[in-house]
């Protein structure tokens, strides 16, 4: 009890000066509990209100509502903008959700379905799928194969897309001023419902999911030191990206960095590592370190844009270590070997998932697993829809993110708050 002897003194003085030890024992003990309760109540007033401010600026927090959804990206967060652009992938992708070919690169949903799910909005519809779209709560500039990058002639020759991300902003930025324009001058009410309304770009989630395919090409195109002595212009450009759409009034980002490319099947079995380059979990450890380069210096480049666009929220979200945790624990999580693709075969012959191939006189075509839930890779570059909403659900409580805050709570800024 001497903890409170302090307090006691106090009283000891309000009651005149007299020494509390020449009090009889019943009235020490009376003024010590009638001290106790005292200090107690009030400490309990405190710590009550406390949590009440707290509570009530996490709800303040929590209270964001993004009217739309606006990506740019590659496979990853492709939800048909390569399909309407060039040629409508096969079944069995999109199986497992869609029962049908969705135009993903998966068997079901992609990590920005479940991102617009927890944000209470449909699934994004590609800028690029002119069929039954609708843009009331967003587009989809993803494509896949895009690079941050400007397309040249060898990139393209390499089988990446020409729709870069520097075309994505392009279009984002007529879809913008045709939106605007239409939304004004439309008299019919299924127009305008199809369209964002011009103030709900300002009020827009800008999420980003790009920067794969330039470590793809420039592990097939250069050596290690060569393409890591490129990242600053290529992430130089994806922030130049930030800008521009700053400046037209974006303000809430969210921004993926890049996965564990060494640990993708497609790579281990291209590149059959030596045992020196291969770590625990089978994955080529250079790959992986040049990936985790490119993010140090991404994650560098948006602490820089927080101070140049000082209205702007944006939020850094580590991909690649939810990505890595599950392929590190594929077991625990209820998962089989990681560096097996479902879809497809890449080992002693090559088919791509869903397509035919000649092998050895043979026509063989690219079959899908028994059972795509326990999958984390879909085709051997992409992941499956089980792995995808595993990683959706690591990283929408922003644990993963700089700075920590949910993705519902990605339009504030936490030092406002």
């Amino acid at each position: 009890m001497d903890w409170f002897r302090p307090i006691l003194g106090t009283v000891n003085r309000r009651l005149g000066g007299v020494a509390s030890s020449s009090w009889p024992l019943p009235l020490r003990r009376t003024v010590e509990a009638f001290t106790l309760v005292f200090f107690l109540a009030i400490t309990s007033s405190i710590i009550s209100q406390f949590l009440t401010n707290n509570a009530l600026s996490s709800t303040r927090r929590s209270n964001c509502h993004f009217p739309a959804i606006f990506n740019f990206g590659d496979s990853n967060s492709d939800t048909g903008g390569k399909s309407a652009a060039f040629h409508r992938l096969p079944y069995p992708n999109g199986e497992t959700f869609f029962h049908k070919p969705s135009g993903r690169y998966c068997d079901g949903k992609v990590i920005v379905d479940f991102i617009a799910e927890k944000l209470g909005l449909p699934y994004l519809s590609a800028y690029l799928d002119s069929i039954g779209t609708n843009f009331r709560h967003g587009a989809n500039f993803a494509t896949g194969g895009s690079t941050i990058q400007s397309v040249d002639v060898k990139v393209f020759e390499a089988g990446f897309s020409p729709i870069s991300l520097e075309i994505q902003l392009l279009q984002f930025k007529q879809f913008k001023a045709r939106s605007d324009e239409l939304f004004n001058e439309a008299t019919s009410s299924n127009l305008k419902n199809s369209l964002p309304r011009p103030e709900d770009f300002s009020k827009a989630l800008y999420t980003f999911d790009i920067g794969q395919n330039d470590l793809h090409f420039g592990f097939k195109a250069m050596g290690e030191e060569q393409l890591k002595a490129s990242f600053p212009k290529t992430i130089g450009t994806f922030a130049q990206a930030i800008k521009e759409l700053y400046q037209l009034g974006a303000r809430a980002f969210w921004i993926h960095n890049t996965g564990p490319i060494g640990c993708l099947p497609y790579t281990v079995i291209r590149n059959s590592p030596k045992p020196e380059d291969t770590n625990q979990n089978g994955c080529v450890k250079s790959h992986n370190e040049v990936a985790k380069e490119f993010n140090r210096q991404l994650h560098q480049r948006i602490s820089q844009l927080r101070v140049q666009l000082p209205d702007a929220v944006i939020t850094y979200v580590d991909i690649y270590s939810a990505k890595y945790s599950l392929i590190s624990e594929a077991k625990k999580y209820g998962f089989a070997n990681p560096l097996e693709q479902c879809c497809g075969h890449y080992r002693d012959y090559y088919v791509q998932c869903g397509k035919k191939a000649m092998v050895n006189g043979s026509e063989i075509f690219g079959n899908v697993c028994s059972d795509p839930s326990v999958s984390i890779s879909w085709d051997g570059v992409h992941y499956s829809h089980a792995a995808n909403r595993w990683v959706a659900h690591q990283i929408e409580d922003g644990s993963l993110s700089d700075p920590k805050i949910s993705i519902a709570q990605a339009c504030h800024n936490p030092a406002e708050s």
